[in-house]
């Protein structure tokens, strides 16, 4: 077991410029935690404020509005880290957290995590970079829920799952599988299933995609890149 949580914790983001004494030195500050598919991990307004490693496993981190209308922020895979908010600024958490998949998960207290960002700069910069990312990932969403209809938001964030899917050479298409559900996608672009279903499926009439259960085919990534660049510059 102890093997399988430094290896886990050697292909962080955050600690990847580390050597494998630091590394072990930081295994040594955290708790280890197994959580099954769907397990809440952390919930919104909860005042704790330790680190999460993702050493194995995926997470979601959402929100909920008093209505109970659901936002997803962003799916957090192994190698992530999330709870660093909270670690650094000390406030209640923003979002909920639910595993995705079954998790191993390597959880630090705010000030060991203070500590270890000060014995080790390299950390340090690493947590900067990541924080940048976060903020412009969070920028580029704040500018398409103010300028984009639902359509070009549902063709955006198409395009980014496209980017993230398996290319099949042999016939000329990209594979998004698992897909999210057409709820899910709507809880990330802020709008309702139905508006969802109506733009996948005139993307199918376009020939540009075909769905299936829990998968998307996209049949022409040169048009979806068009359709999005329009969306975003037209």
């Amino acid at each position: 077991m102890l093997d399988r949580q430094l290896s886990g914790l050697k292909r962080s983001r955050l600690l990847s410029n580390l050597s494998d004494e630091q590394v072990s030195i930081v295994s040594d500050r955290c708790r280890w935690q197994q959580c099954d598919k769907g397990q809440q991990i952390i919930s919104q307004e909860d005042p704790s404020t330790d680190v999460f490693f993702v050493v194995e496993g995926e997470v979601r981190a959402k929100s909920y509005s008093l209505s109970g209308r659901e936002v997803s922020f962003n799916d957090i895979a192994d190698g992530d880290i999330f709870g660093e908010f909270s670690a650094i600024d000390g406030q209640d958490r923003a979002s909920s957290v639910f595993a995705l998949k079954k998790c191993l998960l390597a959880r630090m207290s705010a000030s060991d995590f203070r500590r270890t960002l000060t014995e080790m700069p390299e950390a340090s910069i690493k947590l900067i970079e990541i924080l940048v990312e976060k903020t412009r990932i969070l920028s580029d969403r704040v500018f398409e829920f103010s300028t984009l209809p639902v359509q070009g938001r549902v063709i955006v964030e198409l395009l980014r799952l496209a980017d993230k899917g398996q290319e099949n050479e042999r016939e000329g298409i990209v594979v998004i599988n698992p897909a999210p559900t057409h709820y899910e996608m709507a809880t990330r672009i802020s709008t309702h299933r139905e508006a969802v279903t109506r733009e996948l499926n005139h993307l199918v009439d376009e020939e540009i995609i075909t769905v299936q259960r829990r998968r998307i085919d996209v049949l022409d990534m040169s048009r979806l890149r068009e359709l999005a660049e329009d969306a975003l510059h037209g």
